[in-house]
């Protein structure tokens, strides 16, 4: 069995930081890509940010400059620093990890989703 715990969002306001993590932990023989998505009610979840094991990122254009996703290997952590943060980056966001178990193949599996909310 496999868990996701996020942590990091909340209240900030327009211009200000905020640092999103995601820990993965239980049955995991190795971990591939891992991803940020966002998700504004009534909207498709959409992509903020991957990153491959190795390290390669991209980014969704609404947040490059502004975003930078990382990761740990070792803690099974990925990250993601919001940096000038606007009303209109407020959302849910949800870590996106690929995941093998050791069993069949990579498997997607999802975060809880934390609440980013940015004040005008």
């Amino acid at each position: 069995q496999v868990h996701l715990v996020e942590s990091g969002g909340g209240l900030v306001q327009a211009g200000g930081s905020l640092r999103l993590s995601c820990e993965a932990s239980g049955n995991i023989f190795s971990i591939d890509d891992m991803a940020w998505y966002y998700q504004v009610p009534g909207k498709q979840r959409e992509l903020v940010a991957a990153i491959t094991r190795s390290g390669r990122t991209n980014y969704a254009g609404s947040v490059k400059g502004r975003f930078t996703i990382s990761r740990d290997n070792a803690k099974n952590t990925v990250y993601l620093q919001m940096t000038s943060l606007k009303p209109e980056d407020t959302a849910v966001f949800y870590c996106n990890v690929q995941i093998f178990t050791g069993i069949m193949a990579y498997q997607t599996y999802w975060g809880q989703g934390t609440q980013v909310t940015v004040s005008s």
